[in-house]
């Protein structure tokens, strides 16, 4: 990813290590975005995470630029006391902005996003004697979205049948797009402009319903552990197929192959097995092609309702994993009938903590982008350690 120079308020004191930490608090996970200028610093310790190369300087360009990298960490909110932890040790709290007149000078103010900027925005304040400056989190999506869809190279990219392909957007055409957020729950947006955009539809059934769920069914202590366990799984198991219903035939009439799903743990009702006689990984693997089947027709919908052609997933629910990328595809590749086609993000789950990020200054999304284009540094980073 070219994430070059950012334009974010700078600082040449060489002693300040850390600068402008940016939170998106979700209901599932909470995503931190922050600038180092130290090298050896490395995160893996406390928390999941990667980092960029970038160079960073203030609007003005009247300071030298600042060379470090920027650190993309994620934790499980019901963990919360383990992200304060990581901002505590790190020192990161030190990094923020003095500059909100309603408040005491003294008084270290932190961006962040999200319902919990609202819900523990006193924890914050206790523990770290910081605050939180809100900020809208649909905003925060659509300019961490827009920012990376016309500043970073290959940022997005199909998948479909297992091949990644990289999707070369053309900025001038970029809008409008349907952005769809998979996170808790699942928020669809028409994307018509810079900080122009509507919220026209969402699911309640997104990525707490499969980490609850699955919880509760497998017993699987963590996201990860459960959709690692789904890729052992043979979701047709407890999946009833169109070839069940019609003795292993195609329904061929409305287009049904005998290998489509015809109801997801339809087996279920008719198998004399109680829970513990099914196999947790197929359980796993039934229930991710359930939810991730549906958020790509539901999406494909609203894309039609509205007559857009592109369609950009994001959020911590897909976590670059193989079998959710293709199955939301191929949803979308069939509801579609080939016309409409799934495009991922890279940085799929971070939309928000970096818009929060990017609101330290209000700059627009063309100086952002001419920064990134003046050439600094070219970094690379993988959002998710979960194998696919």
């Amino acid at each position: 990813m070219d994430l070059g120079e950012f334009q974010i308020p700078g600082n040449s004191d060489p002693n300040q290590k850390t600068s402008h930490l940016s939170l998106d608090i979700g209901g599932s996970l909470i995503k931190l975005v922050y600038f180092s200028t130290n090298d050896g610093d490395n995160d893996d310790e406390l928390g999941s995470s990667g980092n960029e190369s970038v160079g960073v300087s203030n609007g003005s360009r009247s300071y030298p630029v600042l060379k470090g990298r920027l650190h993309f960490s994620k934790f499980e909110t019901r963990k919360i006391n383990d992200c304060l932890d990581f901002i505590q040790t790190k020192r990161l709290h030190l990094g923020g902005c003095q500059r909100l007149a309603a408040l005491p000078i003294e008084k270290t103010i932190i961006k962040a996003t999200g319902g919990g900027a609202y819900k523990y925005a006193d924890l914050f304040k206790e523990k770290l004697d910081i605050c939180l400056d809100k900020e809208d989190e649909m905003d925060c999506l659509v300019a961490g979205a827009n920012f990376l869809l016309k500043a970073v190279h290959q940022e997005a990219f199909t998948y479909l049948d297992g091949k990644k392909e990289f999707v070369q957007i053309d900025q001038n055409d970029l809008y409008p797009y349907l952005l769809v957020n998979i996170g808790s729950g699942v928020s669809m947006i028409k994307v018509e402009g810079d900080g122009k955009f509507e919220r026209v539809s969402g699911t309640n059934v997104g990525g707490g319903t499969f980490w609850g769920l699955g919880r509760l069914l497998t017993k699987c202590k963590s996201f990860d552990e459960l959709l690692e366990l789904s890729q052992q799984g043979n979701n047709r198991v407890i999946d009833m197929l169109v070839g069940d219903i019609y003795g292993g035939t195609d329904y061929s009439k409305v287009g049904l192959s005998s290998t489509t799903i015809a109801s997801s743990f339809g087996k279920a009702i008719s198998d004399k097995k109680e829970l513990q006689d099914y196999q947790p990984e197929d359980i796993a693997r039934s229930l991710l092609r359930m939810i991730s089947n549906n958020i790509g027709q539901i999406a494909y919908l609203n894309a039609l309702r509205f007559g857009l052609k592109r369609i950009f997933f994001g959020g911590f629910f897909i976590r670059g994993h193989a079998y959710t990328m293709d199955t939301i595809a191929v949803g979308v590749d069939f509801w579609s009938k080939g016309e409409a086609k799934a495009m991922f993000l890279r940085h799929e789950g971070f939309l928000g903590a970096l818009g929060a990020f990017m609101s330290y200054e209000k700059h627009g999304l063309d100086d952002l982008k001419d920064a990134v284009q003046g050439n600094a540094w070219l970094p690379v980073f993988i959002p998710s350690k979960s194998k696919s």
